[in-house]
């Protein structure tokens, strides 16, 4: 890892590093620091450090705590599979590979159940995960079962060709029928798990959206993003002042009527290029049965 800082000088280093390196605990950045497998400028220095523009950040950061990753006989709900790769479609509450708190009933372990021939570019923990989404979040994800194919569709992530399509239900009634958020996000400055639009150590992200369907009190909205920053339509929609349904760390703290569990997001279409054929494919996964519930009950309202 090399990265060069060009933030607002005073910038501690633990808290610049969990916020470029978004899978990284400020806990365990203050560890690496400690231990002196992060430098800056080649130095040692502590986990305060203020930091300097132009400053230089080296070190090795990717021994993670072992965990143990079982097969586990979990059914998946396959949109696609051969060969090369897998389309998943995740159900709400299933985290996606383990971490620490989370090691087991994940995705990764009903994969490995399924099929074990997953890539090895990220490691032991992640095999075959070319991308996320959040734990509550449902909807298609994309699997790779070798390396060709994961340096391919990552490649397509990274240029933002892969076409990734949502469906949410947010708080409010959304008043034009499409738009734009442009708005960097990064770590938030004082919760650890959160993030939001800022400018300080932030990556540029970019969420369109339309409206699909009005209700008193709530929109149906279908956003496609050009960017796949960490909780990336959740905390722009947040932003704007339109909140996921359900969402617990972004939504507006009181109790949703229809006790929706988790944030009301659908990942329902995802489109790419096949690594081996070259061939255009695309899916989408219907809205599962609690939102679909939810957008019933908001339909009979008068």
């Amino acid at each position: 890892m090399k990265l060069i800082f060009e933030g607002g000088d005073g910038s501690r280093l633990d808290v610049f590093l969990t916020a470029a390196l978004t899978d990284v605990s400020r806990s365990r950045a203050a560890r690496l620091i400690k231990e002196g497998a992060v430098t800056v400028n080649g130095n040692k220095v502590k986990a305060g450090y203020a930091l300097v523009s132009g400053d230089v950040i080296e070190g090795d950061i990717t021994a993670k705590e072992e965990i143990s990753v079982a097969a586990e006989e979990i059914p998946l709900d396959i949109y696609y599979e051969d060969h090369d790769l897998l389309v998943v479609n995740k159900p709400r509450g299933m985290v996606v590979h383990p971490a620490p708190g989370s090691g087991e009933h994940t995705l990764v372990n009903a994969l490995m159940a399924h099929c074990g021939d997953l890539s090895g570019i990220n490691g032991v923990l992640r095999p075959g995960i070319v991308h996320r989404i959040d734990k509550d979040t449902s909807g298609l994800l994309l699997v790779a079962k070798n390396d060709m194919a994961h340096r391919s569709l990552a490649a397509q992530l990274k240029e933002h060709s892969i076409r990734r399509l949502y469906e949410g239900i947010v708080c409010g009634m959304v008043a034009e029928p499409e738009g734009i958020v442009d708005c960097p996000i990064g770590r938030h400055p004082s919760e650890r798990k959160k993030m939001a639009v800022t400018e300080k150590n932030s990556k540029n992200a970019l969420t369109r959206y339309r409206v699909l369907e009005r209700f008193p009190g709530y929109t149906l909205i279908e956003a496609k993003l050009a960017t796949g920053r960490t909780h990336q339509i959740r905390v722009h929609m947040k932003y704007i002042g339109y909140p996921l349904l359900g969402d617990p760390l972004y939504g507006k703290g009181e109790k949703n009527p229809f006790f929706f569990k988790g944030q009301a997001l659908h990942a329902k279409t995802i489109g790419f290029v096949h690594p081996r054929t070259g061939e255009t494919l695309e899916f989408t996964a219907p809205l599962p049965p609690d939102m679909a519930a939810v957008l019933e009950k908001l339909r009979k309202e008068p």
